[in-house]
């Protein structure tokens, strides 16, 4: 069945302080309509700007990814926009009171249990997909960052950070599938090394940093108590009482997974691509990722994503398909010159591709129209149907005993003429279960990747034959 968009059942309200800039900030975050993708907005600004999120409304990437548009700015926001896209939030809308998403314990736990609670709401729309056609592969080799997508049925992920230090040397963490972000992925918490504290400071970064929302990574044992107090006042945490045991993290913080830095860096990548506004099906594996890479890497899909949508949908027409026109005939009860399906190349558990191939001397053309021959509108529908038909009867025994029955026809639309040498696809998939023999689909008609038609239908497969 197509996968619908979805929103919130409910709003969300949540407050924090900011990581970097130490604010206090109160979070809403609010159903949306379909299609409207996630959106920020700054209530606390004069005219409350929205701020879309989309990788070309990056403005920063210090230990962060900060959007910025139309005069507001919205710091940290890959936390959130990770357990949004992880649980399926197709839209939402995020209105904050200060400058920062909060930063809750540092991941995107208490971001996911929040949605969770509220639950997610159905929307009258279908979800769109990024699913490439080719391998995409970047890289910065000064950086020594590298990105490469591959066409997958899944979003999947594998991450490799190499930090070259006693105490996080080379980490590996996937994802097999966004389902497991939850589990997996969505506790683990941001880090630091404890030798970068003091140029973050002076920089007038993590001032909302805390040992409750980040993993502080020791790397000697030879600290002195004079060195973590003027570190802790530097910070304007003179309060904190901060210990540690030599190589390890401070305070003996517990990981919740041995590799929970690299699988940190894997949430980023989710919460950073989030920027998209598309769901992805590809494998994504990154090595040496940062904030600034994935950034650079989600404008690539992007344009990619701009460009497949410019040459249209890709088929494979040249495999060999799983029906021919004479498999078709022991199934349907048309014949020439009523078959309008020459073969079917693929069907999965709720869809199907079908292809018929125009020709001129098919006799509809004597009259439709002479001198300007175009293959009618009703017969695509037809065709449509046809391929449905093939769906609903390829599993069932004795098919050639059933007949499809139109019962409805919807939401047609003409977008292409059709013309003699064309090869039409028709690419169908079920919008619900199939009950009492009753097939409601969903179908796209395509000529060289582009849609020429549209249509739902409802039909009746009916066993009406004994012989």
């Amino acid at each position: 069945m197509a996968e619908k968009q979805k929103t919130l059942k409910s709003e969300i309200s949540l407050s924090g302080i900011g990581l970097h800039t130490g604010a206090e900030v109160n979070l809403k975050i609010i159903p949306a309509a379909a299609n409207h993708g996630y959106k920020f907005q700054r209530v606390d600004i004069e005219d409350q700007p929205i701020i879309n999120a989309d990788p070309d409304n990056v403005v920063a990437t210090d230990r962060g990814t900060t959007l910025g548009q139309n005069g507001g700015k919205v710091y940290t926001t890959e936390h959130l926009l990770a357990a949004l896209y992880a649980l399926q939030v197709d839209n939402a809308l995020i209105q904050l009171d200060g400058p920062e998403v909060p930063i809750m314990d540092g991941s995107s736990y208490q971001f996911v249990e929040a949605i969770k609670a509220t639950g997610l709401e159905e929307q009258d729309a279908e979800r769109e997909y990024l699913v490439l056609n080719e391998n995409i592969k970047w890289e910065d080799a000064e950086k020594g960052i590298e990105f490469l997508a591959i066409p997958d049925e899944n979003y999947r992920a594998t991450v490799m950070v190499d930090y070259n230090s006693p105490v996080l040397g080379t980490q590996h963490a996937s994802m097999f599938k966004i389902e497991d972000f939850e589990n997996e992925i969505s506790k683990c918490r941001t880090f630091c090394f404890l030798k970068e504290l003091e140029f973050l400071a002076t920089n007038d970064l993590i001032k909302g940093g805390d040992l409750d929302n980040a993993i502080v990574l020791v790397e000697r044992d030879n600290i002195q108590n004079e060195e973590l107090n003027r570190l802790a006042k530097l910070l304007g945490k003179e309060a904190l009482s901060v210990s540690y045991e030599g190589i390890g993290t401070l305070n003996n913080t517990k990981l919740h997974f041995e590799n929970e830095p690299a699988r940190h860096k894997l949430l980023d990548i989710i919460g950073d691509l989030a920027l998209l506004g598309k769901p992805i099906k590809a494998h994504i594996l990154a090595a040496r990722p940062g904030h600034s890479g994935n950034v650079r890497f989600a404008k690539i899909l992007k344009e990619q994503f701009k460009k497949q949508k410019s040459d249209g949908v890709y088929f494979d027409l040249e495999k060999e398909p799983l029906y021919d026109a004479q498999a078709i005939e022991k199934m349907l009860p048309h014949r020439y010159p009523f078959l309008l399906v020459d073969k079917v190349m693929e069907i999965t558990e709720d869809s199907i591709i079908g292809v018929k191939n125009i020709t001129f001397n098919e006799p509809q053309f004597t009259g439709h129209f002479p001198g300007n021959p175009i293959f009618p509108g009703v017969l695509q529908i037809e065709a449509t149907a046809q391929v449905g038909g093939i769906f609903a009867l390829h599993g069932v025994e004795d098919a050639h005993l059933y007949s499809t029955y139109f019962m409805k026809i919807d939401k047609v639309k003409f977008k292409q003429m059709v013309r003699p040498g064309d090869t039409v696809v028709f690419h169908l998939h079920l919008i619900s279960p199939i009950r009492r023999g009753l097939v409601n689909m969903a179908g796209k008609a395509y000529v060289n990747g582009k849609v020429v038609m549209e249509a739902e239908m409802l039909a009746q497969v009916v066993k009406d034959k004994t012989e």
